[in-house]
């Protein structure tokens, strides 16, 4: 059995998922995309660049533009695929978290078909973690993943009746103003989602744009949709 299926926060029994329970709902989720990369395995020095860029600037401790609520410490740091690990890897360091892994890693046996499937799983144990996991209930998590799965109106409309998007698992589509689909050449937003209660419905949704100067004043800063 490989790594990638012994991580998770979900009990596998038999090709079956076994999920949590109780509902529980978190405060926050920050929705990030992971740094530009070279290939499916590693990213590019601009990725690395923006890596540490928003750890310094936005996500972690003593960040200069912390768009976490002030004084709150996240309580988890959600990742995926190697981009979004390595991506994550300067806010783990600076707040002394651990990253909470639904891997996704690429290998060289898998069809493309197989890959996309397991990636789709893994975004629904970790909607419905964030969703029913009491360790999160009222409190900030964020969550760096790959776009299509954060939002893909082409990806929906090729699998009717599933959800299979953070936009479709978080209730994102409940509410207006919420893009049907993450662009491609866009790395520098995030997705701040907030809910109230035991609601799992959010009351509120903002597209927050990275801006950078000094030292990471070369990073693409395109706006939303637009080329780098």
């Amino acid at each position: 059995m490989s790594l990638r299926r012994n991580l998770g926060l979900f009990l596998i029994l038999g090709g079956c998922v076994t999920p949590l329970l109780a509902q529980a709902v978190p405060a926050e989720i920050i929705l990030v995309r992971h740094g530009e990369k070279v290939d499916s395995f590693k990213l590019s020095t601009i990725g690395e660049e923006r890596a540490h860029a928003l750890a310094q600037v936005y996500l972690g401790k003593d960040a200069s533009h912390s768009i976490l609520p002030k004084g709150v410490k996240p309580a988890a740091l959600m990742t995926v695929t190697l981009h979004t690990v390595e991506t994550m890897t300067p806010t783990a360091l600076s707040w002394g978290l651990p990253e909470t892994a639904f891997t996704a890693v690429p290998e060289y046996f898998q069809t493309e078909k197989e890959k996309k499937a397991h990636e789709t799983l893994r975004t629904q144990e970790a909607a419905q973690a964030l969703l029913h996991d009491p360790q999160y209930d009222g409190k900030v998590v964020i969550v760096m993943w790959e776009h299509k799965r954060i939002a893909s109106q082409k990806l929906e409309e090729k699998h009717p009746g599933q959800q299979v998007t953070f936009r479709q698992l978080l209730h994102l589509n409940q509410l207006s103003g919420v893009p049907k689909t993450w662009p491609k050449h866009t790395f520098d937003y995030f997705w701040v989602v907030k809910y109230q209660g035991q609601n799992p419905v959010p009351v509120s949704f903002q597209m927050i744009k990275q801006t950078y100067t000094g030292k990471y004043a070369n990073l693409p800063q395109n706006d939303w949709g637009k080329p780098e």
